[in-house]
């Protein structure tokens, strides 16, 4: 898949010379209401010899809008590319949204920046806005065509009963309901990160965790411990983590950490780039009145991930 930078406005003399489908949206999580909107691009790209292409923008556009909660993401640039090519797309072009480009009319968004990517189809939810204070709809996309691309209007994806949606997503995950989540991602919900040294306290007590710094500003949920897989060198093992702050030793910490105790694994992987996907919740992080109380609580945990991945879930 290439991957083309843009920034508004694009040079004079910038035209795509390949047409293609473009499927036109942020997409934070490319969960599975984008995946069907990036297919269906990816289908009339195919049926008609075109090239399939996603025009997406970064960083998101509400916190260049300064809207509070969105400095974190569900997958960060270089992870929702990953999902791009995973899905087949041929050409994927990042737009650089900033306040200049937040101010573009639709009408000039659309010739100024959709037909040079010699556009022959656009696919967009049905809940797609753009141009200045979001005026622009898929609606308009339709209206202002005048006959020189298509519009396909994907409508709303329900799973399980409920609306498919980032900001539901992103809810699931402030409550620590990382299964509800990825009912709706259509995968579990994963970080990436690199294992760094703590303060390797878990080896006094008989649990050894790799503390993991993330690599990206990926949304972190709610604290407390999970059922986690983890890969490292496309191995992929089972354990315990525990997202927070350490209550019970570390009274002045407030940055969340990820620690998580590997099942059957005592390898050194300080440096290493691991990945991360949340499973199932298992308790709120509680401050404990001693290490015993502490021992006790992680064996029970421990004791509860395995028989949750004993079985099927």
């Amino acid at each position: 898949m290439k991957t083309i930078s843009l920034s508004y406005p694009l040079p004079h003399d910038f035209h795509e010379q390949n047409p293609s489908a473009i499927a036109l949206g942020y997409f934070d999580g490319v969960h599975l209401g984008h995946r069907r909107v990036i297919q269906k691009a990816i289908d009339i790209a195919k049926a008609n010899g075109w090239q399939s292409t996603v025009l997406t923008f970064d960083p998101h556009p509400r916190e260049v809008l300064g809207q509070s909660g969105y400095n974190h993401y569900l997958t960060p640039l270089p992870d929702k590319l990953e999902q791009f090519e995973k899905m087949g797309v041929d050409t994927t072009y990042v737009m650089q949204f900033d306040i200049s480009f937040a101010a573009v009319y639709p009408e000039d968004f659309i010739d100024e920046c959709l037909l040079p990517l010699s556009c022959r189809h656009v696919v967009v939810g049905f809940d797609y806005t753009f141009g200045h204070r979001g005026m622009g709809t898929a609606q308009t996309l339709q209206e202002m065509s005048r006959g020189r691309y298509g519009v396909d209007i994907v409508g709303p994806v329900n799973r399980l009963g409920e609306k498919v949606s980032s900001t539901v997503i992103r809810e699931y995950l402030h409550h620590g309901d990382v299964e509800q989540a990825r009912h709706l991602l259509g995968r579990p919900y994963k970080v990436r990160g690199t294992v760094v040294h703590g303060d390797k306290r878990g080896r006094t007590i008989g649990f050894p965790t790799a503390n993991v710094a993330a690599l990206r500003p990926y949304l972190i949920g709610k604290n407390g411990v999970y059922g986690v897989r983890f890969t490292v060198d496309q191995q992929t093992y089972f354990g315990v983590m525990n997202v927070g702050i350490k209550p019970t030793f570390e009274l002045e910490k407030k940055e969340k950490s990820l620690e998580v105790h590997i099942f059957d694994f005592s390898r050194e992987i300080y440096g290493e780039e691991v990945e991360i996907e949340f499973l199932f919740y298992i308790r709120e992080e509680q401050k404990f009145a001693g290490v015993d109380a502490l021992i006790a609580q992680i064996q029970k945990d421990v004791a509860t991930a395995k028989k949750r991945f004993s079985e099927p879930y």
